[in-house]
């Protein structure tokens, strides 16, 4: 940096302002490059008979929730593992306000404005921030692994409710028949249709989402809240002596992380149209924060990597391969190594996700401890202040600025 002011002309206060705009520029060129491929796609879907629209729409739920888990453990480093928890109640928020088979409809509480798709995802999301202020308010004083155990705590505790209270939650059953966006319009007679048999318009809106909620998150990092998020990531206590409040920061970091997961829960429940609690499993968290640490923590763009290559080898991936795996398992078999063979021409690999998510997240640690696509605030901070290390005084200042990375690239 102290090089582009010398070069320019420029102060190393102006020179850090031109390369944050014309960052910002190339930040918003990718992301329009990669929307119009990610908007194609159905035409490529239909056009090449993939036929896997269906596993897009999942996939970009574990998007918006992989980056709300990013704000609480990427970006203010609390380690959140029941995450899940609000994903939840997201879900059944949604239902509680919109399916009529739900117990406050019945009993006429709900108004009857309230019993659409729109409003009831606005309330979810506000309902899963409250939660998230009362899951923080207890923990503030905690930290790592304490803070870890009671959040772990909250997240079995949770649907573990849902599944016991079945006079309001209809237990094991769940909850069926909620209410889906209303169809839109269009002239000519024609209408915007969100049903089963319009897997396009469901993959449009939920790209819509992931895009609002990008937009969103990365104006609360580049604000003062997310100055504070990353103050109190690398120390508290100097945080603290610098007149941040740790009790609002922390809390405001529980609020906004679970309010994504309460929208991503809305959106989840209206296009299943029925929520029950075994969807909600702890393995749930355990994924999401797979994809924040394989992605990159704090880095909003890495989190969207790695919850793709995550969910893509969940819902594509693991089954396309069951296919050449019998393959190799039958001709082992005709060549007299059946003992290897059979098991292969009757494993799935899907029941292998998790060890195979496991393998990949000791692979990443071992080899690129800060993910796949790393910030330049964290790689600065896990470089650490060794005399050896590669990176010099000035690269230090520069990536904790949020400047250039590591090796001396943007983010």
């Amino acid at each position: 940096m102290a090089a582009l002011a010398g070069a320019t002309g420029l102060t190393k206060a102006e020179a850090w302002l031109a390369w944050r705009k014309d960052g910002e520029r190339q930040r918003l060129k990718w992301i329009a490059i990669a929307t119009v491929i990610a908007a194609c796609y159905p035409f490529i879907d239909s056009f090449f008979g993939f036929n896997q629209l269906g596993a897009f729409v999942p996939m970009m739920v574990f998007v918006i929730l992989a980056m709300g888990l990013n704000i609480v453990v990427g970006y203010a480093g609390l380690l959140d593992l029941g995450y899940v928890a609000f994903f939840v109640i997201g879900a059944y928020t949604t239902a509680f306000l919109t399916s009529p088979n739900s117990f406050f409809v019945q009993k006429g509480v709900v108004p009857g404005f309230l019993q659409h798709f729109w409003p009831a995802m606005i309330i979810a999301w506000f309902v899963a921030a409250i939660f998230g202020v009362l899951l923080g308010a207890p923990t503030l004083r905690l930290r790592g692994d304490y803070l870890a155990i009671v959040t772990l705590g909250f997240g079995e505790i949770v649907p573990a409710f849902f599944t016991n209270a079945q006079t309001i939650t209809r237990g094991p059953q769940g909850i069926g028949q909620i209410a889906r966006p209303p169809d839109i319009p269009l002239p000519g007679g024609h209408s915007i249709v969100f049903d089963a048999n319009h897997q396009r318009n469901w993959y449009w809106l939920i790209i819509l989402v992931v895009l609002f909620s990008l937009w969103l998150i990365t104006r609360l990092y580049d604000s003062r809240i997310g100055r504070a998020w990353q103050a109190i990531r690398e120390d508290e206590i100097a945080a603290s002596s610098m007149g941040i409040s740790l009790t609002s920061t922390k809390l405001w970091a529980f609020a906004l992380g679970a309010s994504f997961s309460g929208f991503a829960g809305a959106v989840y429940s209206g296009y299943v149209r029925v929520v029950y609690p075994d969807q909600f499993q702890f393995s749930v968290s355990t994924m999401i924060l797979a994809m924040v640490i394989l992605g990159g923590l704090g880095n909003v763009y890495g989190v969207i990597g790695g919850a793709l290559i995550i969910g893509f080898f969940d819902r594509i991936l693991a089954r396309q391969l069951n296919e050449p795996l019998h393959w190799v398992g039958q001709r082992l078999d005709d060549i007299g190594l059946g003992f290897i063979g059979n098991p292969m021409q009757n494993h799935d690999v899907t029941s292998d996700r998790f060890l195979i998510f496991g393998l990949a997240l000791v692979l990443v640690m071992l080899i690129r401890p800060g993910g796949l696509f790393p910030s330049a605030q964290r790689a600065a901070e896990m470089a650490g202040d060794d005399e050896d290390s590669e990176l010099t005084n000035e690269a230090l200042y520069d990536a904790r600025a949020g400047q250039i990375a590591v090796d001396g690239r943007g983010e």
